[in-house]
Formats: structure tokens, C-alpha cells, sequence
């Protein structure tokens, strides 16, 4: 594969170059003081900083109950909330992942800027207007909180980790329409040398143990962006929310969420490297078995997930059809094996349906429940041989939780 599509590759390249002090966006000084923030246990301090646009409140959707687990500023999928409904996750009860505050932004004010080393002619602008009228595409992709899963390292495996405690809810499939990176990055002039895109959103600047960091940003190798990446002002068809990044986001298709900027303001095109504070101490891999500059993302991981939610009651001794959805960035589901007793014996489940976008499966599996508790499992493999562990690997950010879930249900 192409190091420069690879996220962990492209990681681990940048690190080294940021290290030798041949990557520029974000200086050593910084993060002494931002590891300082996080060593005396600050790091989860709330962000602060004036927004680019007025907030309207962490989250501005309705949550209720039946739909959403609210965290903090971040608001969870409940799974049973997705019985029923087809490929894509409605809009009603897509996850919410904010850093600060969702913004209140105006498409008529709303200007995307195009700027750095890697342009031909200097410094550009879109309007929203402007952007409608290049030509736009459809694709169909997940996105995924790195920290997805996070929650079990805790109540599965007994670990201690820091950050929200997401269940399996900070995923969503949706279909989005705008304009390809590529054809905005070549209307703005691209120039030979560029070799990074950093994008920016318009949220508040995140704050940290007294660390301004600025602006949400993670950078992306040009030919990454040139790839597959989507300037997204649609989804499922309409005009995107304020907490999907109206009027305009990134789509990172395969990458960790955290690069699908929401609320898209600017593209810095480079002509040398780039990094962030979401490359230098978030989004890393840190703990026993790390290095101590941390480990770099390989790429979202393998999951799956139940239809229902932990602890459901089913009725005894009646047909019940278990449904769930699988999904890996390494490739589509090529099968899903389930357990209905602890992983004492394994079924396949039946497929349902495609796998547009290859962004998931959905599954079925017929069971007549006895009168009692039941341990559920479901463990997916992908095109590329990729298998989900009984034990997902420890990390004390509590990222890429791979493992097979246990789902307890009460047959009544």
C-alpha cells in the first residue's frame, strides 16, 4: 500500500521529521508545556477560548434518552435506537463528538481559505456559493471516534483509562455529497512541491492546563487528500446539521474521526511537513509497551455490535432474530461469527444486505432463548484476514478497542 494513504505510516514519517525539527505547526515548546498540563492531570480540563462564531451550546440536537448517551459534550448512539433502520444512520441519532461547543455558522458568512507554501499563486477563498458550483460527489463512509469502545477497557478488561467512556456509539454511517478535495485543492492552484494539507475548524480553540492549542486540526499527506477525501456540505441528503459540521466538513473516509474536521474553515497547503497537537499528544498510542513518544495510529480497527442494548430483556423459549453491524477500516466484513453462550460455541451469522462504501455490515442470527442470563458475542474478520481479539491491546488514552464485546441479555 501507498505509505502516503496509510495513516499510521504517514504518522510515524511526520513524528520523526517533527522530532528532528523537520515538520513545522506546532513547536516543542508547546508541548513541554501541554505534556507538563497532562502529567500534573489536566489534560481533561474544560477548553475555553473565544469561538470563531457564535456557540450555541455543547450540543445543539435533541437527546432523548431512548436515542443517546450524553457525555460531557459528546452524545453516544444508543445501538437498540438503530433496530429497524436501514444502511445509514439517521441524522436524528447520528453521535456527537464535540471538543468545546457546536458553532452557529451562516453559510453567507461562511468563507473557506486556502493558504501556505504549497499554492502556485498565492492565498485563495471560497464562498459557500462558490463551492456549490464546482462539481460535486457522493460517497458513502463511517466515521469513527478513535476512543469508540473506550468504556470496555474499563468494565471488560478491568483497565484504568482517561477520556470519555464510550460504549460502541461513537460511530456513524451516513451518505455525503460535496465536492472532492482534490478538485478544491487544484481550483485553488495547487503547486508540485506541497506535500501536506492541514485543515482547520471554525469551533472554539481548545484549551487545555492552560495550553491554548487553537484550533481543531490534524494534518493529511497530500496524496491522501487527493485520494478520497470529501468537502462535504450534505448528508443523507440535506444540508448538514450544526453538530455535523454545518455548512461544511471534512470526510476522511478510513481514518480516525478527528481528521473529518467539522465546521471546515481553512486548508493550510504545505510544502514541507506538518503537525498538531492531535498528532503530537492526542490521538497517540501511550503506556507500557509504547514508546515514550507514543505510538502512532496503525488505523481505525475491527468492531461489531448488537442491535440492543446491554442488558435487554428477550422473551424465553421464543424465536428471536439477533441483529448487529460489523465494520473494519481494513476492508469490508468478509463474515461474522456469533455466540449466544459465552463463546462456548460460535455460529455465522447471515448476512443482510450490501456494503456500500464498504463503511459496514449488517447480520442476522435466528435464537430461541432458555429462561435465564445469556452472554452474546460477535466477532467479524474483514477481506484482509483482520480477526477481533478476545483482549484488545492496553493503551492508557483507551484508543482502538478491538476486542470482542460480551453482551449480556435476560431471557424472561
Amino acid at each position: 500500500m501507498d505509505e502516503m494513504l496509510d495513516e499510521g505510516a504517514y504518522d510515524r514519517l511526520r513524528l520523526r521529521q517533527w522530532l528532528a525539527g523537520e515538520a513545522g505547526g506546532f513547536s516543542r515548546r508547546d508541548l513541554l508545556r501541554l505534556t507538563a498540563a497532562v502529567g500534573a492531570g489536566l489534560a481533561g480540563a474544560a477548553a475555553a477560548g473565544a469561538p470563531a462564531r457564535a456557540a450555541a451550546g455543547p450540543i445543539v440536537k435533541p437527546l432523548p434518552p431512548e436515542l443517546f448517551t450524553v457525555l460531557g459534550t459528546n452524545a453516544e448512539m444508543r445501538w437498540s435506537a438503530m433496530a429497524d433502520q436501514g444502511y445509514l444512520v439517521p441524522i436524528d441519532r447520528f453521535f456527537v463528538r464535540n471538543h468545546t461547543s457546536t458553532p452557529i455558522i451562516d453559510p453567507a458568512d461562511w468563507r473557506l481559505r486556502i493558504f501556505g507554501t504549497g499554492l502556485r499563486h498565492g492565498p485563495a477563498d471560497l464562498s459557500y456559493d462558490d463551492l456549490r458550483r464546482l462539481p460535486a460527489a457522493t460517497i458513502t463512509a463511517a466515521v469513527e471516534c478513535a476512543g469508540n469502545g473506550r468504556g470496555y477497557f474499563t468494565s471488560q478488561q478491568g483497565q484504568t483509562v482517561s477520556g470519555t467512556a464510550w460504549k460502541l456509539g461513537a460511530v456513524g454511517v451516513a451518505r455525503w455529497r460535496g465536492v472532492r478535495l482534490s478538485t478544491v485543492l487544484r481550483h485553488a492552484g495547487l503547486a508540485r512541491d506541497a506535500v501536506d494539507v492541514l485543515p482547520a475548524g471554525l469551533d472554539a480553540n481548545f484549551v487545555t492546563g492552560g495550553v491554548d492549542l487553537g484550533p481543531v486540526r490534524r494534518p493529511l499527506p497530500l496524496r491522501k487528500a487527493l485520494h478520497d477525501v470529501l468537502v462535504a456540505y450534505e448528508m443523507n441528503g440535506e444540508p448538514l446539521p450544526a453538530d455535523h459540521g454545518h455548512p461544511v466538513r471534512l470526510i476522511v473516509p478510513h481514518w480516525i474521526g478527528i481528521a473529518s474536521i467539522k465546521w471546515l474553515g481553512s486548508l493550510e497547503v504545505s510544502d514541507a511537513p506538518l503537525f498538531s497537537p492531535w498528532n503530537t499528544q492526542f490521538y497517540r498510542l501511550f503506556g507500557a509497551g509504547f514508546p515514550a513518544e507514543g505510538e502512532p495510529f496503525d488505523r481505525q480497527v475491527i468492531k461489531s455490535a448488537f442491535e440492543l442494548d446491554q442488558g435487554a430483556q428477550v422473551s424465553a423459549g421464543r424465536h428471536a432474530r439477533l441483529r448487529g453491524r460489523s465494520w473494519s477500516a481494513g476492508g469490508a466484513i468478509r463474515h461474522v461469527d456469533v455466540s449466544t453462550d459465552g463463546g462456548l460455541h460460535w455460529r455465522r451469522a447471515r448476512r443482510v444486505g450490501g456494503s456500500e462504501g464498504a463503511a459496514w455490515q449488517r447480520w442476522e442470527l435466528d435464537w430461541r432463548p432458555a429462561a435465564g442470563e445469556h452472554e452474546l458475542l460477535a466477532r467479524a474478520t474483514d477481506v484482509r484476514g483482520n480477526t477481533q481479539p478476545d483482549v484488545a491491546v492496553h493503551n492508557s488514552l483507551g484508543y482502538l478497542f478491538d476486542a470482542v464485546v460480551r453482551h449480556r441479555v435476560v431471557a424472561v
